[in-house]
């Protein structure tokens, strides 16, 4: 394994051992590690001295089932801290294929000039671009595809990452040729600030993945793949109906923010769930069911089609539904997944946008519940880089001072997702905590909260929440670092078998004589560098609260955020 260092400065590649304090660290664990080693926490995110990383996990091209995501990290354009995206897509397993640990890019280029670099088994080498430059994410990915072949992999930004808005993600070709994105943090603006479209990768030839005991290995992946395939959710419910099986589940547990968090149940709700979803994708010819990656054995993802029975958009997520439906009172399906095609090929969050479109609705630039409105917004505007659209595009804090908005639904400067820590307090713990700024995948207590996976704890209880998040937290951060899909967690949680298995893949791959101990240390380690950094950076637990609107109650439940600060800081005794 080796390390790419690209120095868009003086546009030179260079090939480097990896260090013996990275060899085992993967994914995440890998970018917050060099994040934190290499840049300075107070440098400006768009300039010279942040750097972007990109890391496949370590069990990434393996034979683990659900294995192929893609972390990207970098100091945050959106929160000012330390940031870890991932995505899945044909980018991680052709990285590993190839034997790089990481590619770091670093630097920014004298002038104005954009480049693109071609990552394959000698190196990288960076060239000038113009053809694509202000061009959308699907028509890059297609001019490539047909430019390099169907199993060149592709990482781009769209006009979005150009404009360096806040909001931009970093978007990754699909097996299907369709989008992936690293959606939170506004990695896609580091991105543009390197003055970098797009990355192709190549692993023809690529020296391949070294596992020192395949018999172990193979035992080992069977009983976990075995075990997310027999989990009711990860094995039944997420390939039947994707992430937005949770729609109903939510609105019924009266934690599906409505109107900007208004209320906890959104009378549209069966219009826009997953069921509604599912029967629509079968009726138009659409693919109700496939993986973001190679080897994603739970397939939660779908190809949805239009009234014409025409590709509409793909990954179509419960979250992208929540915030553009209940969030902002739209309950047409198919205006939410036109939202969601415009979104993927400007290359933005649709967490973050959906958080910008409530903004623009209290600041009365659109009617509550205009999903033309929304349409309007994103292609006139944000697409057009407009004064309007650059407000918008740099997230829902930045747009909600512009207009003095103070319902901004936002913790570390980014929008919360579809669960309203009133009614389902651990994710609300979460939401506080993460170095991550609002993230639901950082420790998804809606698992053990509301599916009553791992146990169950009373969603509206503080009972037990601080605890339930501070461990989740700690095993994502070790589940990200070895590049596995967080739905993983489900397995992982509930049968004890597949967590063993998990050690003992590492174990075989690299010929270590890990614990489960030393998963757990891993997870811990992740998150006190992160947490450092941001110290660092200028972050104090005061940044660890939810905003205060959140003392208002939520109906039906009528419940309200009752947590101290000092409640909250316990979660930091890692």
């Amino acid at each position: 394994m080796k390390i790419y260092r690209v120095n868009m400065s003086n546009l030179t590649f260079s090939k480097e051992e990896v260090p013996e304090e990275w060899k085992m660290l993967g994914g995440r664990g890998l970018t917050s590690a060099i994040i934190a080693k290499e840049v300075e926490p107070t440098c400006h995110p768009l300039g010279s001295k942040n750097k972007l990383v990109f890391a496949p996990g370590l069990l990434t091209g393996t034979m683990a089932g659900n294995s192929g995501r893609l972390s990207v990290g970098a100091k945050s354009p959106l929160t000012g801290g330390i940031k870890e995206s991932n995505a899945g897509g044909t980018a991680a397993q052709r990285l590993a294929k190839l034997g790089v640990k990481a590619l770091i890019v670093e630097g920014i280029p004298k002038g104005d000039k954009w480049y693109t670099l071609h990552i394959h088994k000698d190196g990288v080498e960076i060239k000038e671009e113009n053809e694509l430059l202000g061009k959308g994410n699907y028509e890059v990915i297609h001019t490539l595809t047909a430019r390099y072949g169907e199993n060149t992999g592709v990482i781009t930004i769209g006009q979005a990452g150009e404009y360096k808005m806040s909001m931009a993600n970093i978007s990754v070709k699909d097996p299907k040729g369709h989008i992936r994105s690293a959606g939170r943090g506004g990695l896609g603006a580091v991105m543009g600030s390197k003055r970098i479209k797009f990355i192709t990768l190549d692993d023809n030839d690529g020296a391949g993945i070294t596992i020192q005991d395949k018999e172990k290995f193979k035992n080992a992946a069977q009983i976990f793949n075995k075990g997310l395939l027999s989990h009711p959710v990860s094995g039944n419910a997420l390939p039947k109906y994707g992430t937005n099986v949770l729609m109903n589940i939510l609105n019924e547990a009266g934690g599906l923010p409505t109107k900007n968090f208004r209320m906890g149940q959104f009378e549209g709700a069966e219009k826009i769930s997953g069921e509604t979803m599912y029967d629509t994708i079968m009726s138009r010819k659409g693919d109700p069911t496939h993986g973001c990656h190679a080897g994603c054995i739970i397939r939660c993802s779908q190809t949805y089609n239009d009234k014409d029975n025409r590709y509409l958009t793909s990954g179509f997520e419960y979250e992208t539904i929540w915030g553009f439906g209940a969030g902002c009172t739209v309950d047409d399906l198919d205006i939410i997944a036109h939202v969601d095609n415009i979104c993927d090929d400007i290359g933005i969050d649709t967490i973050e946008t959906a958080g910008s479109m409530m903004i623009a609705m209290e600041a009365g630039i659109v009617p509550w519940g205009d999903g033309h409105g929304i349409v309007k917004l994103l292609k006139d505007e944000i697409r057009e880089g407009t004064y309007l659209g650059r407000i918008l595009g740099n997230g829902a804090s930045y747009a909600g001072q512009a207009f003095g908005i103070t319902r901004i639904p936002t913790v570390k400067r980014q929008t919360m997702p579809a669960y309203d820590p009133r009614a389902v307090k651990g994710i609300g713990v979460t939401y506080a905590t993460t170095p991550m700024g609002a993230d639901h995948t950082a420790g998804y207590s809606v698992a053990t909260n509301i599916l009553k996976v791992g146990g169950h704890i009373d969603p509206l209880s503080k009972e037990g929440q601080v605890e339930l998040s501070k461990n989740l937290q700690i095993a994502t951060a070790a589940i990200d670092s070895a590049g596995l899909c967080v739905f993983t967690a489900f397995a992982i949680m509930d049968y004890e078998p597949v967590s063993h298995a998990v050690i003992d893949m590492i174990n075989a791959q690299y010929g270590t004589n890990w614990t489960v101990n030393d998963w757990v240390d891993l997870g811990r380690s992740v998150l006190k560098m992160e947490r450092n950094f941001n110290i660092e950076a200028g972050f104090t637990n005061k940044d660890d609260r939810l905003p205060e609107f959140f003392n208002e109650p939520i109906p039906p439940h009528n419940a309200t955020w009752d947590f101290s600060g000092e409640e909250l800081d316990q979660v930091f005794e890692y």
